[in-house]
């Protein structure tokens, strides 16, 4: 899963919690941070934004595919801001950053909120952003199991098939079939596939 998907998937949560009928600019936002966030904190630039005080179950993730849902139009517009940074920056793939940064000019709703109680500007929200992806990077470093490949024993469906290349649909079929042996969280509805375990459905090529 990319990680704009990621985002997408996260707002179409958000709003399905609200008992929303279409995704907006406040779910998309919240998408962004809960993409970003660690421990229900999303840090950016001087600023932490607590993801449990914005009402977001930081805990739980969305499984299975992502439902098709309605964008509202201030959304779509959202988006396409934010595909026109990226193609500023030479890139023709959304990243979080562009969709955080096409978020800087806005006055409204949660982003009006934030800028209001932590004083943000547009430029100091756009300078924060342009050290999101470096922050991302050692977030990512940190919460590693301590390996020297820094690689995680555990993985979510999803990570477990961007590892072999397969469609994560694909890889619920061989969980389903215990073709992959998985795990479930005490408790939870979370699964989780042991990295080493990914090679028992491989096997060598012949001829």
């Amino acid at each position: 899963m990319s990680v704009s998907d990621l985002v997408a998937s996260f707002a179409i949560f958000a709003a399905k919690q609200e008992g929303s009928e279409e995704v907006t600019p406040d779910h998309i936002l919240l998408g962004c941070l809960r993409t970003i966030s660690r421990f229900g904190i999303a840090r950016i630039g001087p600023w932490g934004v607590d993801l449990e005080a914005l009402g977001v179950d930081w805990i739980r993730r969305p499984e299975g595919p992502t439902p098709k849902v309605a964008y509202s139009s201030a959304a779509v517009e959202l988006f396409d801001r934010a595909a026109r940074i990226a193609g500023a920056e030479g890139r023709r793939k959304v990243e979080v950053s562009d969709l955080l940064a096409a978020f800087a000019g806005e006055e409204r709703g949660l982003m009006g909120r934030l800028k209001r109680r932590h004083g943000i500007t547009n430029a100091s929200w756009r300078t924060a952003i342009s050290r999101i992806d470096e922050d991302a990077t050692e977030s990512r470093k940190r919460s590693t199991n301590g390996s020297e490949s820094g690689e995680r024993e555990y993985l979510t469906p999803e990570e477990a098939a961007e590892a072999l290349g397969i469609h994560v649909q694909t890889m619920r079929g061989y969980i389903r079939t215990e073709r992959v042996p998985a795990f479930r969280l005490a408790g939870e509805r979370a699964i989780r596939i042991r990295r080493s375990d990914l090679e028992k459905i491989l096997e060598p090529l012949k001829g």
